[in-house]
C-alpha cells in the first residue's frame, strides 16, 4: 500500500508533493482545513487529538503534531500571508501548553 501511494506521489504534479503528504500523512489523519483556521488554540487541540488517537506515528504525540505543524509551515512558504503564519507560529506555542511542554 504504501509503494502504491509512493507510486501516485511521484505522478503527482511537481511541487504538489507537500500537499500530498498534508493530505495523506500516513502518520496522523488531520481534520480537513485544520491549517486555515483562525484560532492557534483550535489548531493546536486538533493537532493534539489527531496525534493522540494515531496508530501510525513514529514519536511521541508531541513530536508528531509540532513536525506536521512545523512542516506545514516551512513547505507553504511564500504561499502563507502573514496573518496565517502568525496563528499558526502562535499554534506552537498552544501545542506547547496542551502537553505540558511550556
Amino acid at each position: 500500500m504504501a509503494q502504491d501511494r509512493q507510486r501516485d506521489r511521484e505522478d503527482d504534479e511537481p511541487g504538489r508533493w507537500s500537499q500530498d503528504v498534508t493530505e495523506h500523512s500516513d502518520a496522523l489523519d488531520l481534520e480537513e482545513g485544520v491549517f486555515t483556521w483562525d484560532d492557534p488554540v483550535r489548531v493546536a487541540a486538533s493537532l493534539k487529538h489527531s496525534a493522540e488517537v494515531s496508530t501510525r506515528r513514529k514519536g511521541t504525540p508531541y513530536q508528531s503534531a509540532m513536525s506536521m505543524l512545523t512542516f506545514y509551515i516551512n513547505r507553504a512558504g511564500d504561499h502563507l500571508d502573514d496573518e496565517q503564519r502568525d496563528v499558526l507560529e502562535r499554534a506552537k506555542t498552544e501545542l506547547r501548553r496542551a502537553f505540558g511542554r511550556e
